[in-house]
């Protein structure tokens, strides 16, 4: 009974806090709110290294840019359920293990997931029970002109853009799939949203290390 009572206080201990689930399309200013969070809170916040089977690009380095594995590999480990989401692009396979996840926090770090909405579905059918938070635009509209004054998208990559937004904004309103759904209108509410969203977590960090 003790040694079943102590497993699962070690277990407990080494989960750490919990996961952070950020997603919404780009130019909803995820990123720029992302920043100021780690700007106000250094060392509370961490990301995890990701799988891939692409080949490393010049300057990049194996278990610090990314874990690159073949697909044979990497295949094996998501049949075994090794993996919270994975997801194919440009014929390479990308994907967050869960060691990787686990490894920021059993350093009491806040682990930062940074996923589109079918990494969210594929989280949410794992037990990591992160907080899920949804950045949207006010409007398709406002969007648009973000994304036309970054005056870095052709014609084509901005329709597409502009395209999986839709489907993004529209997924973002299904019941209970988000805890928090952030509508990015003012730059200063949106930001107090997300940081109270995290501040119980962000506590329990600075509690912890000062235990």
């Amino acid at each position: 009974m003790y040694v079943r009572l102590l497993s699962r206080f070690f277990s407990a201990v080494m989960a750490g806090p919990r996961p952070v689930v950020l997603t919404g399309p780009s130019g909803a200013g995820k990123s720029t709110l992302l920043k100021r969070l780690l700007q106000e809170f250094d060392g509370v916040f961490g990301f995890s290294v990701s799988h891939t089977t692409r080949k490393p690009r010049p300057g990049e380095q194996d278990g610090k840019d990314y874990h690159y594995v073949s697909r044979e590999v990497m295949q094996a480990s998501i049949n075994q359920g090794e993996f919270i989401e994975s997801a194919e692009f440009s014929g390479n396979m990308y994907g967050t293990s869960k060691a990787a996840v686990q490894e920021v926090q059993s350093q009491n770090l806040i682990c930062v997931l940074d996923v589109d909405m079918q990494g969210v579905k594929s989280i949410k059918r794992t037990e990591l029970n992160p907080i899920y938070i949804s950045i949207q635009p006010p409007s398709m509209e406002v969007l648009e002109q973000r994304l036309r004054e970054r005056k870095t998208e052709s014609v084509e990559s901005l329709q597409k853009r502009l395209q999986a937004a839709r489907v993004d904004m529209e997924i973002s309103k299904e019941p209970g799939l988000f805890d928090v759904v952030i509508i990015n209108d003012h730059l200063e509410d949106a930001y107090e949203k997300l940081r109270g969203a995290l501040l119980l977590e962000i506590q329990k960090v600075k509690d912890a290390e000062r235990a």
